[in-house]
């Protein structure tokens, strides 16, 4: 589930760096990727996002290909503030395999849960897979999630890609991670807080080979 789309994950990490700085950190990535990772094909689906936290925000509901599998572990905190923003985030994920599996850029979950930077990074995104669709599964673990001074949300999470694949819409030619590369990719998200409690994704680095497990 590799492909390259570097151009993209170059216009994302100018927007990163004040993420990064917020979060004690420096951009030190051997390879900004790109962004990985999509749910697969326009089969049936299952899967419907779970239902909406308590704040009264009318969130979308994202439906998932049995098809392909996105395995969240981990994805819990005891702190009410914090797993808002893992939820939030894990849906902000769940919106982009959405999208490409719809082959839809003006996706509306996805919208819903971007703002700043990724309102125009994520479309195109998705273009990057435009005669694709996904299969198989991606494992979603170790999220560190915390509030910065400033009051926004800082979350990383890894995304294991080994068991998941692209295939061709008209070949029905099935690729996966190219030999040699590592499977597993960092996410680095900055998420801000709308007027109507929902954590949206403003910013998106990746970091292809960055998790340690």
């Amino acid at each position: 589930m590799n492909r390259s789309t570097r151009r993209v994950a170059a216009a994302l990490t100018a927007s990163a760096a004040l993420l990064l700085t917020a979060c004690g950190g420096s951009d030190d990535s051997k390879d900004n990727d790109k962004i990985a990772g999509a749910d697969a094909g326009s089969e049936k689906p299952a899967s419907p996002s779970p239902s909406a936290p308590a704040d009264g925000a009318k969130r979308p509901e994202i439906k998932l290909p049995k098809t392909f599998q996105a395995n969240f572990e981990g994805w819990t905190n005891s702190d009410p503030k914090l797993q808002a923003i893992l939820d939030d985030g894990k849906e902000r994920l769940r919106a982009g395999y959405a999208a490409i599996i719809a082959s839809d850029p003006r996706d509306t979950a996805l919208k819903f849960y971007s703002a700043g930077a990724t309102l125009k990074s994520a479309p195109e995104w998705v273009k990057t897979y435009k005669g694709l669709t996904l299969k198989g599964s991606v494992r979603v673990f170790n999220p560190q999630v915390h509030v910065s001074n400033e009051g926004f949300g800082v979350l990383f999470y890894c995304v294991d890609e080994a068991k998941g694949y692209t295939r061709n819409l008209k070949t029905g030619k099935v690729e996966g991670t190219p030999e040699g590369d590592d499977p597993k990719v960092q996410y680095r998200t900055r998420l801000d807080k709308n007027a109507q409690g929902v954590w949206q994704t403003s910013t998106v680095q990746t970091d292809r080979g960055g998790c340690d497990q």
